[in-house]
């Protein structure tokens, strides 16, 4: 890690941004582009391009005609890739040997210019899509969030899923693609992220070259969320499961709040590892479930701190009531300095481990300067997470865990939602 703080930012006249990170210890390397779209950026009518695109962008160009083409390229060099779509941001990674780093440059920039959107492989596409899907459909764990963050964030692109629904699927034309591809795809909104075994001023030329069609468009900004919640919410999905999956949690705030430091700590003591509050009164102490954490998610303008669990069908009453007497606590008796230490050591373990990776690395500089347009080390940002008090764990909580601010979805056989209703309520 002695290098973690050794990156180096470039900016093209153009306004493509380029992070390097060099890491001596690793024989790999990791491109990674992104580009500040997604699900946010859509109308309602075109919900779930921006997915269907990261999809598309793996299907063809000029030079590598089909899918296959690519797959076998970087299969030959033992790579992995993938790409990935989020509410904010959209990116697309290779890893493979640091050797082979002109290979993942050469075919990266490639899709990342010249995919063609083939109307065959467009319709080819839609049942995959579709049946993804249906998968998430299928795993509760992954619908209740889904279900939650309509409830939160209502019938704007932030409460909207991802992958969009099925009929806009089946109705998307090529010329959306090309146009939301021309309009968003431009280099003043992407970040290339390169970690790894590299040098510096060699990588800086090469993306220079290879990105050099890399399309110029004026930015698009999101449309700003709308927030108007003035007591607890309850969204209930009834399904015949094994177990009850929830989420409950609170409207908070977002990455740039000053009190976002603070609300990652609050999420450790309460959800984060075997030892956090929720897990061992709900799990060890009462055997009510058995995934059950705490995370916060946060979004430019907004953001939210949610406890999600499994839970024993006939116990779903007595687990909300737990987990909202955990979130009380916080609130009505300041954390011990002991616990406050704890927490800060498992978030420092955890950057650091997670920055092993040159992949890690790569999204770790990357996603700040896309999202955040500032880069803080991982030093620095301990340094934040170090400065906060049990005073400031104390106040904070104060701050979020107001009925107000109140959110419980439900997935599971459960019909009548009016005994939650009465807990949540009497919050």
């Amino acid at each position: 890690m002695s290098n973690s703080h050794k990156y180096n930012l470039h900016t093209y006249p153009n306004g493509l941004r380029l992070i390097t990170v060099p890491m001596q210890s690793t024989e790999t390397v990791t491109v990674l582009v992104m580009v500040s779209t997604g699900s946010r950026y859509e109308t309602r009518e075109i919900n779930g391009i921006s997915h269907f695109l990261e999809h598309l962008m793996f299907k063809g160009t000029a030079k590598r005609p089909g899918a296959l083409d690519i797959s076998t390229e970087l299969d030959a060099i033992g790579a992995e890739y993938n790409a990935f779509t989020s509410k904010e941001y959209t990116g697309y990674y290779i890893k493979c040997a640091a050797a082979k780093l002109n290979v993942a440059l050469d075919v990266i920039s490639d899709i990342f210019q010249n995919s063609k959107f083939d109307a065959d492989e467009i319709d080819r596409e839609r049942g995959a899509i579709k049946e993804e899907i249906n998968m998430y459909f299928d795993t509760p764990a992954r619908h209740v969030s889904e279900i939650y963050e309509l409830l939160v964030y209502g019938n704007q692109p932030l409460g909207w899923n991802i992958a969009g629904p099925k009929e806009n699927i089946d109705r998307f034309k090529r010329e959306q693609f090309v146009e939301y591809f021309d309009s968003h795809y431009a280099a003043h909104n992407t970040v290339i992220a390169i970690a790894g075994n590299i040098e510096i001023e060699n990588v800086k030329i090469k993306v220079k070259n290879y990105f050099q069609n890399i399309r110029e468009h004026e930015a698009i900004q999101p449309p700003k969320i709308e927030e108007y919640q003035k007591e607890p919410g309850l969204k209930l999905f009834n399904k015949a499961t094994e177990q009850t999956h929830i989420e409950l949690g609170f409207r908070a705030w977002s990455r740039f709040d000053p009190r976002f430091e603070t609300m990652g700590l609050i999420a450790t003591i309460l959800g984060g590892g075997m030892s956090s509050r929720m897990f061992v009164e709900v799990r060890e102490r009462r055997g009510l479930a058995y995934r059950i954490g705490t995370d916060i998610s946060v979004y430019n303008e907004t953001g939210d701190l949610t406890t999600g669990a499994g839970i024993t069908n006939s116990k779903l009453n007595e687990a909300v009531k737990v987990i909202l007497d955990q979130y009380k606590r916080l609130v009505n008796e300041e954390v011990s300095l002991k616990e406050l230490t704890k927490a800060k050591d498992y978030l420092k373990g955890k950057l650091f481990i997670g920055l092993e990776p040159s992949d890690a690395q790569a999204a770790f500089y990357g996603e700040q300067e896309l999202l955040e347009k500032r880069i803080l080390t991982p030093e620095e940002r301990l340094a934040k997470i170090d400065e906060v008090t049990s005073e400031q764990i104390q106040k904070v909580a104060g701050e979020l865990f107001r009925s107000e601010r109140l959110n419980l979805a439900v997935v599971g056989p459960l019909k009548d939602g009016d005994p939650l209703r009465e807990i949540l309520n009497g919050y």
